[in-house]
């Protein structure tokens, strides 16, 4: 079980401090598939790197009872679109790399999923294209051995087909035991995929829900975002108008 409990954030700059996540309180329990939805600056991916000990914070992280430090952080694996990984290191040297400091690498995984994104094992990263980074960015972290994989916009610059081929092949690889916390704003796409939404905004939790009980009422993953942001659907009629009114 990982803990998040009373979670605060403040990046303090010259012009004195922002607060970027407020009083947090969630609980990720074993085998679930999470989607992390919000606004920009909403604060999930500061979120996601307070979950990972990468920044300091005010409140409590807890893993299985324990903090997060060095004993157990590798339980813990992290795709981001800002890319981890040694651009002039190739694929290949990679998975030595990894298998060399984590016991827990999953190597047939790493090869079925190079293969299924039709990735050059040979070739230095920094020769990749972005949606080629991107991929190869969440296989790390699929196949570190983590208990608990966070994802920030993983799927940045890949096509529709391919992501919709990767959420296919996320369910058809996870173990029981393995939880996804996907930070996106593919809202939609997303849907089918996630066991349960929570929302950010503001650095506070907005909402949290299954899709299960969106289902038993009757609502789509979108109505509920809409609703707990308060969307205005005129707001684009209501903008053009006073354009249009000016000219």
């Amino acid at each position: 079980m990982l803990e998040i409990n009373g979670l605060g954030k403040i990046y303090y700059g010259k012009k004195g401090g922002k607060q970027a996540l407020q009083d947090v309180n969630l609980k990720l329990g074993p085998g679930e598939i999470v989607g992390l939805f919000g606004e920009n600056g909403a604060g999930k991916t500061t979120l996601l790197k307070c979950i990972l000990n990468f920044l300091s914070f005010q409140g409590e992280i807890l893993l299985d009872g324990r903090k997060v430090d060095k004993r157990n952080i590798a339980r813990l694996s992290f795709a981001t679109c800002e890319h981890s990984f040694f651009p002039n290191l190739t694929p290949a040297s990679h998975a030595d790399f990894y298998r060399m400091h984590f016991g827990t690498f999953r190597d047939k995984r790493f090869e079925t999923l190079m293969n299924f994104f039709e990735l050059p094992m040979r070739t230095a990263l920094k020769n990749y294209s972005t949606g080629q980074k991107n991929q190869f960015e969440v296989i790390l972290a699929l196949c570190q051995g983590a208990d608990y994989i966070l994802m920030d916009e993983p799927f940045a610059g890949n096509d529709v087909f391919n992501r919709e081929d990767f959420y296919k092949v996320l369910l058809g690889i996870l173990e029981p035991e393995e939880t996804i916390f996907l930070s996106t704003h593919l809202i939609e796409e997303v849907e089918r995929f996630v066991g349960r939404a929570v929302l950010l905004r503001k650095g506070r939790v907005a909402g949290d829900i299954t899709t299960l009980e969106l289902e038993e009422q009757d609502r789509t993953l979108m109505d509920y975002v809409k609703e707990i942001y308060g969307y205005r659907s005129d707001r684009v009629n209501r903008a053009l108008k006073e354009l249009t009114d000016e000219m």
